[in-house]
């Protein structure tokens, strides 16, 4: 069988949600594009994402052969994705009578997170739909990272246990991702397939800096470093706050460094507490003039971005994958990053940027000194990111991969999905309660 109707489920991160925001980031810039490369290849996609607005409808008609159905789990309003386990069996069982209430039989599942997951075994075990899981973060490695700081509870590594035993195919995101899946979950290897996520070529390219300073008002000859991405402790952005004075006082360099993130489009402390704690320890290193926090920005703005800096800097803690290093080498910018997760799979250490320790401001400020005096090093490295870019990460590539992974459990499922589907005249909506995780 060739697969065409898929359904995603994204429980927190919703295709249609803003860039940069404390929920919003890799996972939901993934599922769009995927769902995007799907659509264009002819097949039906139903994305479906917990209501977080009671405004929002039941169902958009998106872009053609896409549609996003908002799902009533739990309150209409945002939530963060730590507090949203009570209401998953509510989205599994809202799942279900949406799909007999309409008649739908879909060819695969493809779960995004751990809890996406959870959902996807239910549909599986009620329809016998063959399930992909992408997890985007594992919980045990987040808990080795984040320990007490973790608000997830101990149930998620339950829920990812069960998701690797019974889900058909498991996607990771990178080598370190199946390293750790093995390593912590004991998953079989032969399960899993290694697919990297991507970046859009039409949002992503190489513009003029020049050009790109004068949209941005950027002063035209500044040494500047960007940091994009969502403002949580766990991107390790203060690393890079920290980088940017031991540049001054070890290197004699002033930069300037480009925040771009939060949960406003203008940088608002209150709204982004990690906006507040930032501006305190770029204050304390007395460089509070050089660290500029631009706050949150359309899609369509990022790419200026990137091509206006000279450099960009990503050192988190850990990190799955990591999509906005790809897009920084898709704009032909180096990369330093800290050598965790993807980062250490999609930078190529010396050729298209360098790789350093996390938490190590002395090391990225080393990186920085070098590329500020040898701007020819800078731009053979931003030119080796872009055609690593092209030849591996973007959509068009990633999704293709993703439909063998799809066609391959579509062709081994068992056939009749949907015998035990109910008449649609006997459905009942489920209960808005919270529901037992049934762990």
């Amino acid at each position: 069988m060739i697969p065409t109707r898929i359904a995603l489920i994204s429980e927190h991160a919703s295709p249609l949600a803003q860039s940069g925001s404390v929920d919003c980031g890799g996972q939901n810039v993934y599922v769009a594009h995927v769902a995007r490369q799907l659509a264009a290849r002819g097949w039906l996609v139903d994305v479906f994402s917990r209501r977080d607005s009671a405004a929002q409808p039941e169902v958009i008609e998106w872009l053609p052969g896409v549609r996003v159905v908002n799902v009533p789990a739990g309150p209409a309003r945002c939530i963060p994705k730590e507090e949203l386990l009570p209401y998953v069996d509510d989205f599994a069982d809202w799942m279900q009578y949406f799909m007999r209430r309409q008649a739908l039989s879909y060819d695969v599942i493809h779960a995004n997170f751990f809890m996406s997951a959870w959902i996807g075994l239910q549909l599986r075990r009620a329809f016998g739909i063959p399930l992909v899981v992408t997890f985007h973060a594992l919980g045990r490695v987040r808990r080795e990272h984040q320990r007490e700081a973790d608000r997830f509870p101990d149930s998620r590594f339950a829920m990812e246990q069960a998701a690797m035993d019974e889900a058909d195919a498991i996607v990771a995101e990178c080598p370190e991702d199946l390293a750790d899946m093995r390593r912590l979950y004991g998953v079989d290897p032969w399960r899993v397939h290694v697919v990297p996520c991507g970046f859009d070529s039409h949002e992503f390219r190489p513009l003029s800096r020049r050009h790109s300073r004068m949209l941005l008002d950027m002063p035209a000859g500044e040494f500047s470093v960007l940091q994009l991405g969502r403002m949580v402790p766990r991107k390790g952005v203060d690393t890079v706050v920290e980088s940017i004075a031991a540049l001054r006082d070890r290197h004699n360099i002033r930069a300037a460094l480009y925040v771009v993130g939060g949960n406003t489009h203008e940088p608002d402390p209150v709204a982004t507490p990690e906006i507040a704690r930032l501006s305190q320890i770029a204050h304390d290193l007395g460089i509070r003039h050089q660290v500029h926090f631009v706050g949150q920005r359309d899609r369509d703005e990022l790419a200026h971005y990137y091509c206006a800096t000279n450099v960009f800097v990503t050192t988190p803690w850990y990190e799955p994958f990591g999509i906005t290093p790809v897009e920084a080498m898709a704009c032909s910018r180096p990369v330093i990053g800290a050598e965790v997760g993807g980062i250490g799979f999609s930078v190529v250490d010396g050729e298209t940027g360098f790789l350093v320790p996390p938490r190590d401001p002395l090391a990225v400020a080393h990186c920085l000194a070098r590329l500020y005096h040898d701007p020819a090093l800078a731009g053979s490295m931003g030119l080796a990111g872009h055609a690593r870019a092209e030849a591996c990460f973007t959509w068009a590539k990633v999704a293709d991969e993703l439909i063998a992974v799809y066609t391959a459990v579509a062709q081994s499922a068992d056939a009749g999905a949907f015998d035990e589907q109910a008449p649609v005249d006997t459905l009942v909506a489920p209960s808005s309660a919270p529901m037992s995780m049934g762990i």
